[in-house]
């Protein structure tokens, strides 16, 4: 059985914080992590649970500094990943697995050109004024990556600071990290994937018109476009369509429709069970499991009744789902 948390609703309670500026003196002298925590996935998850340890056993906020955007991004552009998550997404992630406070520190040069002394005293000590922190073994910070955890160890000893490294989560004999979970969904394994990450994996984007061919065979599709996050492999998936951050099971096909002698990759889900027109609307869309290749049939009929196996199969994974 899968095993799926259903429910998907904001965390209240998490502060989202964009501008330094605006972090408050409430939560100063945290118990922190830093990283990007792209995708959140269990390794993520691991440092997480040891920050809200601190965060108890001080009397203080659990609190999480990322980047926006990734500084690889402004560094080397050409050479960055596609983004797991966008920020928002990110947020919710992590609340859920009982942050308090998320600070999406804006990228900028003048960031990057600190050293990892500047870096440490500016904003771990005078802007956060961390009591804690916790981090994996692969941290590194300041210009062009300095600082590692060697050197966070002689600064947090000089500052009084509490610091646990921790050692990666192991799965099939290597760690779990966004790198290892962007290959997987890079090549459409998104049932491991999902395993390793905290939420299945997810898009998002807005409902444009098509070509309606869909709806002309009785499986109309919702056509994403303009997603900002690494898209799946081609093929079709059994996943979820979040529509006014509602659930829908949904036939995910990426890909062209080469039955129709298509060759323009796009992203479409058949949602099951719903009639309600929603272009120009923003959704989000989960991917719970990998159904099948895209192929070419040899006729229309061949192509619909593809199809309606592929719905047969996302319900039944939808009954498989354990909450």
């Amino acid at each position: 059985m899968i095993q799926i948390p259903i429910s998907d609703l904001p965390t209240e309670t998490m502060k989202l914080f964009r501008k330094i500026s605006e972090f408050p003196e409430s939560h100063r002298g945290g118990a922190l992590t830093i990283g990007n925590f792209d995708g959140v996935h269990r390794g993520h998850a691991k440092i997480v649970n040891r920050l809200k340890h601190y965060a108890s056993n001080l009397g203080c906020s659990a609190i999480v500094f990322t980047f926006d955007p990734h500084p690889v991004r402004i560094l080397r552009p050409d050479t960055a990943p596609p983004p797991l998550t966008w920020t928002d997404r990110k947020a919710d992630l992590l609340a859920e697995l009982g942050v308090d406070v998320v600070v999406a520190y804006p990228t900028d040069e003048e960031l990057l050109r600190l050293t990892a002394h500047e870096f440490f005293d500016r904003v771990i000590c005078e802007q956060l004024g961390a009591k804690a922190l916790v981090e994996g073994p692969n941290f590194y910070f300041g210009h062009d990556r300095e600082g590692n955890v060697d050197t966070l160890r002689t600064l947090c000893a000089k500052n009084d600071i509490e610091l646990e490294i921790l050692a990666p989560v192991v799965e099939s004999d290597d760690y779990i990290s966004s790198s290892r979970v962007r290959s997987l969904i890079r090549s459409g394994d998104v049932d491991r994937a999902r395993e390793m990450l905290t939420r299945p994996y997810r898009i998002r984007g807005m409902i444009t018109h098509g070509a309606s061919r869909g709806a002309s065979i009785g499986f109309p599709t919702a056509n994403l476009d303009a997603i900002d996050t690494l898209t799946p492999a081609l093929g079709v998936y059994a996943g979820r369509t979040y529509i006014d951050r509602r659930p829908h099971w949904s036939a995910i096909h990426i890909g062209p429709n080469p039955t129709f002698g298509d060759q323009i990759s796009k992203v479409e889900s058949h949602i099951l069970d719903f009639e309600a027109s929603i272009y120009g609307q923003a959704v989000e869309v989960d991917f719970i499991s990998r159904l099948r290749d895209i192929r070419q049939f040899d006729s229309i009929e061949e192509l619909k009744a593809q199809l309606a196996e592929d719905v047969v199969m996302t319900r039944n994974i939808a009954r498989s789902v354990s909450t």
